[in-house]
């Protein structure tokens, strides 16, 4: 079983959480998130802690507790410090350009694809083959950097593709004569 809802969140220095009934916001330096708690799920707030307990003592109760623990502790890393995600294009001409909210992708198509950021997302392209991706949000910078990587996943024989920088692909061999 696992033990993710019984550890508490520590809050970070300069994140203020406010809880509305059952919903949740946290306030930091970089924006603010909100979160709607699950009725099976309580929230404690003591000195900068935050403790979740499930309402009633059963299996669904436990699990809504950890996802709500997890996705807190997302929140205030979130608004404190951000995430970010790197992704590689490897392949012969290859390359990804940022503009504004617009990511223009170049992956061996016969035409070039113009990826639309969603709001609360920002890209950076210091090199043509290496695209960075920054939010506050966990789950939205994720989806994001799905999306752009489902355009050209890698492939396992040239290990040609889309990929997130700390990907390992596991090649295959060439079929032999």
């Amino acid at each position: 079983m696992s033990r993710v809802a019984k550890a508490p969140v520590t809050v970070p220095a300069g994140v203020t959480v406010t809880q509305n009934g059952r919903q949740v916001e946290v306030k930091g330096s970089k924006g603010t998130l909100t979160f709607n708690l699950h009725a099976l799920v309580e929230l404690n707030q003591e000195d900068g802690v935050l403790r979740l307990t499930p309402a009633q003592d059963t299996q669904a109760a436990w699990m809504q507790t950890g996802t709500a623990r997890a996705v807190l502790n997302n929140l205030a890393i979130g608004v404190s410090a951000g995430f970010e995600r790197k992704l590689q294009l490897v392949g012969v001409g290859y390359k990804a350009q940022a503009k504004g909210t617009v990511l223009n992708l170049a992956l061996g198509f016969s035409h070039p694809i113009d990826f639309e950021l969603p709001e609360g997302v920002t890209v950076e392209t210091p090199t043509p083959t290496e695209v960075i991706l920054k939010s506050i949000d966990k789950h939205l910078l994720g989806q994001t950097a799905a999306n752009i990587r489902a355009y050209r996943p890698p492939e396992p024989y040239k290990g040609k593709g889309v990929r997130y920088s700390d990907e390992v692909i596991v090649r295959k061999e060439a079929k032999k004569k």
